[in-house]
């Protein structure tokens, strides 16, 4: 099962990536730096068990991950059309989360 220090180092190998606390401790914060201007594409709740991520996600595929799967709720305190906030219990394999991870980062830095 996916664990925040294994998701963190996914994370962190992005070009122009690095971690963040802007909403104080227990909120860890992956930010891209675009010029500059710095744009979130995830965020994980620190004492969260199972690990929880928030990931930026295309409008329709983050309805239809929501539809699909119980462990896939709208993004937390987060716009709920482009966020959503994974449980990560197992219901989606770990490749999947990472490559959830990845469409966000895409999502922020094109």
């Amino acid at each position: 099962m996916l664990t925040h220090k294994k998701l963190e180092e996914f994370l962190l190998q992005f070009p122009n990536t690095f971690l963040d606390y802007p909403f104080g401790e227990g909120t860890s914060v992956y930010k891209v730096r675009l010029g500059e201007s710095e744009k979130i594409f995830a965020i994980i709740a620190d004492s969260s068990e199972p690990l929880r991520v928030s990931l930026k996600c295309d409008p329709q595929l983050a309805k239809l991950l929501r539809e699909k799967y119980e462990s896939v709720l709208p993004g937390y305190h987060l716009n709920k059309n482009h966020w959503n906030t994974i449980i990560c219990s197992g219901q989606l394999g770990d490749d999947e989360v990472l490559d959830l991870a990845r469409l966000s980062y895409r999502l922020v830095s094109e």
